[in-house]
C-alpha cells in the first residue's frame, strides 16, 4: 500500500501541470476555428452568444449531479459573480473574437501571451500575488514573464529565412488557406492589436477574481456555469443591439457550426472547469503563465492546415518562451519551496516553545 501512494503521490503533484498543457492545447483550437468561422462571415458578437450557450447547456447536468450539495447563494455573491462574469466572459470573449477578424490565429495566440504579466500586475496590485524583486525567484518570475513575452512578439513579428521543409501542404488547400488568411490594412492591423490587449486585460482581471471568488463558492462546476449562463445573456443582449439581421443568427452544417460546438462545449465546457481547479490549487499567475505554449501549437497547426509558412525567426522565439516559461516555473516553484519550510519552521519553534512551557510548570 506504501508504494503505491509512493508512486500516486507525484502524479497527484503534476495534475495542475498536466491540466494546463491540456487547455493550451484547447486554445490553440479556439484561436483556429475561431479565425476560420469568423473569416467564413460569422458574426464576432453572435458567434460568442452561440458558444456561451452551448457551454451553459453542457455544463449544467454535470453541475447539477455532480455538485448536488446545494452551496447558499447570496445576493451579494450572486451580483459579484455576474460583474466577474462582465470582465472575464463576456467582454474578453467579444473583444477577442472582434480583435481576430483583423489579425491571424497565430497573432492572436501570440498576443494572449500578455496575459502573465498583466496578471502578475493585478495581482501584486490587489494583493494577492507577492513578489520580492530583491529575492532571486521573484526575479526569475518577473524576467520570465518579461522574457516569455518578448518571445511571443519575436515568433510573431521576426520573420527571418522561410523553413522550407515546413512547406507541406498541397495546392487543393490554397482556396481555403486564401478565404482565411487574409491581408490587412495597417490601421485595421492596429485596430485589431488594441482590442486583443483589452480582451486579454479584462481575462487577466478575471484570473485574479476568480482565485477570490472559489475560496467564497467553492462548488466550481456549477460557478463555471453559473459565469457561463449569465456570459451567455450579457453576450445575446450586446449581439441584439450591434447586429439586427436575422440571416446572421442562422447555423447550418459548415465551420460555423462546428466552430461554436468546439468553442462552447469543449473550450467552456472543459477548460473553464479546469482553469477554476487549477486557480484553486496554484493559484491566478501559475494558470497564466502557461499561455505561451498555445502559441507554439497554434503556428504549427496553421501551418499543417493553411500553409502558413514558419521562419527561422519563429524558433528564437520558441527559445524565449521555452525559456521564460521554466523561469517563472521555477521561481513558482522556489517561493512555495521556501513558503512551505517556513511553515514547518514556525510551527517547529511553537512545539518547542510549548514543551519548554509545560517542562517549566512540571519543575514549578
Amino acid at each position: 500500500m506504501k508504494s503505491l501512494l509512493k508512486y500516486a503521490m507525484p502524479m497527484v503533484n503534476h495534475k495542475p501541470y498536466i491540466a494546463m498543457l491540456f487547455v493550451q492545447f484547447i486554445y490553440a483550437g479556439m484561436a483556429l476555428f475561431s479565425k476560420a468561422a469568423i473569416s467564413k462571415g460569422m458574426n464576432p458578437c453572435v458567434f460568442v452568444v452561440y458558444r456561451q450557450a452551448f457551454a451553459t447547456i453542457t455544463l449544467a447536468p454535470f453541475a447539477f449531479f455532480f455538485e448536488s450539495k446545494l452551496t447558499s447563494l447570496s445576493y451579494n455573491l450572486i451580483w459579484k459573480i455576474f460583474l466577474i462574469s462582465l470582465f472575464g466572459l463576456t467582454l474578453s470573449l467579444n473583444l477577442y473574437s472582434v480583435a481576430i477578424k483583423y489579425t491571424t490565429a497565430t497573432f492572436a495566440a501570440a498576443t494572449t501571451n500578455t496575459i502573465p504579466v498583466l496578471t502578475l500586475i493585478i495581482a501584486v496590485s490587489l494583493r494577492t500575488e507577492s513578489i520580492s524583486v530583491q529575492k532571486l525567484p521573484g526575479l526569475a518570475k518577473v524576467l520570465g514573464s518579461v522574457i516569455s513575452l518578448s518571445g511571443a512578439f519575436v515568433f510573431a513579428f521576426v520573420k527571418g529565412p522561410a523553413i522550407n521543409s515546413m512547406n507541406w501542404n498541397s495546392s487543393t488547400h490554397n482556396q481555403t488557406t486564401n478565404s482565411v488568411i487574409k491581408n490587412h490594412s495597417v490601421g485595421e492591423w492596429i485596430k485589431g492589436c488594441l482590442i486583443m490587449l483589452a480582451a486579454n486585460t479584462a481575462w487577466s482581471m478575471w484570473l485574479v477574481l476568480q482565485g477570490r471568488i472559489v475560496k467564497r463558492y467553492p462548488a466550481k462546476l456549477r460557478l463555471t456555469a453559473l459565469q457561463c449562463f449569465f456570459s451567455f445573456i450579457q453576450s445575446a443582449i450586446w449581439a441584439i443591439a450591434a447586429e439586427r439581421n436575422p440571416s446572421a443568427w442562422k447555423l447550418g452544417w459548415d465551420v460555423h457550426l462546428l466552430a461554436v460546438l468546439y468553442c462552447g462545449v469543449i473550450v467552456a465546457g472543459i477548460t473553464y472547469w479546469l482553469q477554476v481547479w487549477t486557480i484553486e490549487k496554484k493559484g491566478p499567475v501559475f494558470t497564466a503563465i502557461f499561455t505561451p505554449l498555445a502559441l507554439v501549437i497554434t503556428a504549427i497547426f496553421s501551418a499543417f492546415l493553411w500553409n502558413e509558412t514558419l521562419h527561422w525567426g519563429s524558433v528564437a522565439g520558441v527559445v524565449l518562451l521555452v525559456g521564460g516559461l521554466y523561469s517563472v516555473l521555477w521561481g513558482k516553484k522556489r517561493e512555495e519551496g521556501e513558503r512551505v519550510a517556513n511553515e514547518e519552521h514556525v510551527d517547529s519553534n511553537k512545539e518547542k516553545l510549548y514543551w519548554n512551557v509545560l517542562h517549566i510548570s512540571d519543575d514549578f
